[in-house]
């Protein structure tokens, strides 16, 4: 008998969620209110477990071809002087650090899904639960029957409100950043892989994505940004207090590859659905992008999902089990985001002169381990 998964969004968690449950048997159909399927963004931190997911999604070896694997890295003050050197390439063990443009993993996520299971133009927004299954009412009135419905639908999600309406907004932060993708400019990495930059309230990196592709961000406290100001403004104030080498990567960006945010996330929250209906990726789990696991994190969900939902006859108490084991390990990282952020905000010279004192102390095998070890 044929099982129907109705998803809402066709991001990276929704598409992935979408190829699990159809290797579990399911029929899926992925709901999506944008008339062009696309993913804002520009570049996206895929470390070893992210690596895991993707393979076991079965769509991984186009990602790995077109990504840039990690090799080599340095972590500098802001006066450009090194603290340390990372061999990333070296010390990982089992799949690879990668940085992907979004393109490329939503592009090959897309090609992994039949066109006839996505419905762009199509808005999600309400929800009905019996005791047979799920219905998803449409902005427009249209209505879709399933057995089980996963909220994909981002840090807005619609589906959360219905799940949660008393949910708090967002958290900010009290951070901001800046993010930029350019080409043609790899050369002034200087042969490594990414750089980065730690200062009083302001961290910068700039890492390879691609072939040719450089993408970069900076991380400073809200309270320092021009108050008004497209992108393009306030990266030309930002990118004047920050190192040469760093301005030479970012300065050629062009207007329309900038993207400025301010950083938010969610307190966890468990469960996350009721009955047929579940969370997914940052609907269920917003992280600060300090974490470097929020694509992570959402695909890790997918497989989870997938393994949750594939024996026969599963339904809600699998779907409670799912949301189990998943809200605690992201309910940890959300936390270990918020530790780095904070740390990120600090101010103070006795402060920075301590960062950098003790990250020249640390074997730079633990502080690579520190980062791909989720």
């Amino acid at each position: 008998m044929s099982r129907t998964a109705i998803i809402v969004g066709a991001g990276v968690g929704g598409l992935a969620a979408g190829i699990a449950l159809r290797r579990a048997g399911w029929r899926t159909r992925i709901f999506e209110r944008a008339a062009v399927p696309r993913e804002l963004g520009f570049a996206l931190n895929l470390a070893p477990n992210a690596v895991a997911a993707l393979r076991a999604l079965g769509v991984a070896d186009r990602i790995e071809a077109e990504a840039h694997r990690m090799r080599t890295g340095e972590l500098r003050r802001m006066d450009g002087r090194t603290l340390k050197r990372l061999d990333i390439g070296a010390m990982a063990t089992g799949a690879p650090s990668l940085i992907a443009l979004r393109q490329t993993l939503h592009g090959a996520l897309l090609d992994a899904t039949p066109a006839e299971d996505l419905a762009l133009g199509s808005e999600g927004a309400r929800v009905e639960r019996d005791g047979e299954g799920v219905t998803l009412i449409l902005a427009d009135g249209r209505r879709e029957r399933g057995d089980v419905l996963v909220g994909a639908d981002g840090l807005g999600s619609a589906i959360r409100r219905h799940l949660h309406p008393g949910d708090p907004p967002p958290r900010d932060s009290g951070l901001c950043a800046l993010r930029g993708v350019v080409r043609g400019v790899t050369e002034t990495l200087g042969g490594l892989s990414g750089l980065i930059y730690l200062g009083r309230g302001c961290e910068a990196a700039a890492v390879q994505a691609s072939a040719d592709a450089v993408y970069w961000f900076v991380s400073v406290r809200a309270s320092t940004v021009p108050a008004a100001g497209e992108a393009p403004v306030i990266a030309h104030a930002l990118l004047d207090r920050l190192p040469t080498a760093f301005r030479a990567v970012a300065g050629p960006t062009a207007p329309g590859d900038l993207r400025y945010d301010v950083l938010v996330d969610r307190d966890p929250i468990a469960p996350w659905g009721d009955g047929p209906v579940t969370l997914l990726g940052d609907a269920a789990h917003p992280m600060l992008p300090q974490t470097g696991q929020g694509a992570a994190q959402a695909l890790e969900d997918a497989v989870a999902l997938g393994a949750a939902l594939a024996p026969a006859g599963a339904g809600a108490t699998a779907l409670r089990e799912y949301e189990r084991v998943r809200s605690a390990r992201t309910a940890a990282i959300v936390r270990r985001g918020r530790r780095l952020a904070a740390a990120v905000a600090m101010d103070g010279a006795i402060v920075d002169w301590l960062r950098a004192a003790v990250i020249r102390a640390t074997p730079a095998r633990v502080l690579v381990n520190a980062m791909l070890r989720v």
